[in-house]
């Protein structure tokens, strides 16, 4: 069918999303070596195994004749427009990455990228949160980016400090108990 006649175009209108968040201007991509390891693995993997496999797809299902209505072609064509989005995002972001090794941090009393500290807020409630790159951020799974307004307030800190966390909610104190670097 004539693409006038259908609300289809050639682009993807999610090549405009970002897939995760912006760097604040002049800053550095900091990363954990694990968290760069992980990111250089998941490009590793599109390169030399989803891509070729679906390239495959595509390809058979192209041999099969009518394009149009072949739901292995344009899924297959989706899911490479996917997967090179992905690849080159991860390409700039390691490009980019700054690996910084929490474990070899001299200042082990203060908190710095990497740390993990545990803290208590206005509230009692004991909190524990690792510092890490923004690609690694997993704020659910307590590992939270470092230019996160937690992270900014808990840096330079020392254990027994109390600091001020300034929120759109107002404003709370969190009471630093623990701060520990892998080993």
């Amino acid at each position: 069918m004539n693409k006038a006649f259908v609300k289809e175009s050639d682009r993807d209108d999610e090549d405009d999303v970002p897939e995760a968040a912006a760097l604040p201007a002049g800053t550095r991509n900091y990363m954990t070596p694990q968290g760069y390891e992980r990111l250089r693995n998941e490009l590793t993997h599109l390169m030399n195994v989803e891509r070729p496999s679906v390239v495959q797809v595509v390809s058979w299902a192209a041999s099969n004749g009518d394009r149009s209505e072949n739901g292995d072609y344009l899924y297959g064509k989706k899911r490479l427009r996917e997967i090179d989005r992905r690849m080159r995002f991860l390409t700039k972001r390691l490009d980019i990455a700054e690996v910084v090794d929490p474990a070899l941090q001299p200042n082990r009393d203060q908190v710095f990228f990497g740390a993990t500290v545990k803290y208590v807020d206005r509230a009692g409630e004991e909190h524990t949160v690792t510092i890490v790159g923004v690609d690694e951020a997993e704020p659910l799974a307590g590992r939270i980016s470092w230019i996160s307004p937690v992270a900014r307030a808990l840096t330079k800190a020392r254990e027994g400090d109390t600091v001020v966390l300034r929120t759109p909610g107002g404003v709370d104190e969190l009471d630093i108990i623990e701060v520990q670097y892998p080993s």
